[in-house]
């Protein structure tokens, strides 16, 4: 149809009018059917553009933008949860160095208290020891009182026996004192 209405627009315009004329006839086409249709469907489009697509295109709108700012929404968190996660790791770190020192520190106060306790157990070992060889010094210097006396008393009485015969009372006397004097070594 296009180039018909070219090919006519070339044509004076008395013309044209009559072949527009003479077109719609030969088509058997109704001008205030098509006008009235042509009236009807832009009044159609109207209302659908008014109160259908424009509502349509609005909700589409602000749901594109509740996606966009959910999507952003979601970029942010995703930050936080990354710096959080960093954050996190930070501090399990931090904490685990701590429980080392802790720990450390734990061991060195057990290796003290063990070296203190055994220096004192040793301390106490060697007290008892110095004790016991008192104990066994004076017990050998009673025991080698006791036997000087015994040795002095078995020489007396010996040397009684031997020098009754012989000797008088009074240097009797003399040489069991001279004899004690020298076996106790006073």
């Amino acid at each position: 149809m296009i180039p018909l209405f070219l090919a006519q627009a070339t044509v004076p315009a008395t013309e044209a009018a009559s072949g527009i004329t003479k077109l719609v006839n030969d088509f058997g086409i109704n001008l205030p059917g098509i006008l009235a249709q042509m009236v009807s469907f832009c009044v159609v489009a109207f209302v659908l553009w008014r109160f259908a697509f424009k509502p349509v295109i609005a909700t589409l709108d602000e749901r594109k933008q509740k996606i966009e700012s959910g999507l952003k929404y979601a970029e942010e968190m995703k930050a936080k949860l990354d710096a959080t996660r960093q954050e996190s790791a930070e501090l399990i770190k931090k904490a685990q160095l701590e429980c080392a020192k802790f720990i450390e520190e734990a061991r060195k106060a057990a290796k003290d208290f063990s070296d203190r306790e055994q220096k004192a157990a040793t301390e106490r070992a060697n007290d008892i020891v110095a004790k016991a060889q008192q104990a066994i010094e004076l017990e050998h210097k009673k025991m080698l009182a006791d036997t000087r006396g015994e040795i002095a008393r078995l020489v007396v009485a010996i040397t009684q026996r031997v020098l009754a015969k012989e000797l008088n009372d009074a240097d009797r006397t003399r040489y069991n004192e001279s004899a004690a004097r020298e076996l106790t070594g006073v």
